[in-house]
């Protein structure tokens, strides 16, 4: 272990030295994230990040080297899954720091399931790209195994069609609502999903990196939204490859309206969306195990796959 380097929780002051961390990180890690200090800050202050209980930062002098954070999860039936996540600057790495990290970041997960999900058990879960050098070592020797595989998809936006003219809107105020209960009851039977209360979706949707005009709803027959698609978009990862990327961060269609066409109308409308509003490419991410037949409906749609991400989980 390097001597001489300070270990604090993380705080909210912390958001440029976090980007910074994050960004070196990219470098070696090559995985597609870029991010400003507003993007920090937005994880910083997550209504179930616990900064004082569930963080920890590692600096050497001003320069942060390293961190852990704990999400818990507002609501749990069973099994109660905690996000780990974490990284180490590459020049500061395969000296400890990360093993460290690992198992503060498993304690905290512990003491945060203790005060907000006590009766329930415990998973604590690691989400990374799969290629990451000396990753699967580090989590595999503090008991980490891996449970499933993700796949983000691209597409070109080289061969897209017209709008078919369903009745699909872009997202409003007046509908945000919608969009938030639409994707909770469209994500109620995926894998380690758990409703998004308000001030997480807040948090994590509508905020800085959101598209509004690249965000849509469907609705069906008797007017009631059946369908929606959330579009990102970080200026950080245009900024830094000159690729002005729509992530599909959203796109959930109500269990009763499956197999009719929805999320296929979405994605049409999205793609063309995309085109005009003059975006270089679109993504997104897909459970590869996924049972509502996401991945073909993407494929068809003229996805690709490009980085596959694991989940990694310890129990208890």
């Amino acid at each position: 272990m390097i001597e001489g380097l300070t270990w604090r929780p993380l705080t909210r002051d912390d958001a440029q030295t976090s980007a910074d961390l994050l960004n070196a990180m990219e470098t070696a890690d090559k995985i597609g994230e870029n991010y400003t200090a507003e993007d920090t800050l937005t994880e910083l202050v997550d209504p179930y990040v616990d900064l004082e209980r569930g963080s920890l930062a590692v600096f050497d002098g001003d320069l942060m080297v390293g961190y852990m954070k704990i999400q818990y999860r507002p609501t749990a039936s069973e099994v109660h899954g905690v996000s780990l996540d974490g990284g180490v600057h590459p020049s500061y790495r395969r000296q400890g720091i990360g093993t460290r990290l690992v198992r503060a970041g498993i304690a905290s997960a512990r003491v945060l399931h203790a005060l907000h999900h006590p009766t329930l058990k415990l998973a604590i879960n690691v989400h990374k790209a799969e290629h990451i050098s000396g990753l699967p070592e580090l989590l595999g020797a503090e008991g980490f195994a891996p449970v499933r595989y993700f796949q983000r998809m691209e597409h070109s936006l080289q061969s897209v069609g017209t709008s078919d003219g369903l009745p699909i809107e872009p997202w409003s105020e007046a509908a945000d609502e919608e969009f938030r209960l639409v994707r909770n009851e469209a994500y109620r039977g995926n894998w380690g999903s758990t409703p998004m209360p308000v001030e997480l979706w807040k948090n994590k949707i509508t905020n800085q990196t959101f598209r509004p005009a690249m965000s849509f709803l469907l609705r069906g027959a008797g007017g009631a939204a059946v369908g929606v698609l959330v579009t990102m978009n970080w200026e950080a990862d245009t900024e830094a490859t000159g690729v002005r990327d729509a992530h599909f961060m959203v796109i959930g269609t109500l269990p009763e309206h499956r197999r009719q066409g929805v999320a296929s109308a979405l994605l049409g409308h999205a793609l063309r969306a995309a085109v005009d509003q003059g975006y270089d490419r679109a993504s997104l991410s897909v459970d590869s195990a996924n049972s509502t037949g996401a991945f073909g409906i993407f494929e068809r749609a003229g996805f690709g796959a490009s980085t596959r991400y694991v989940r990694w989980a310890l129990e208890g």
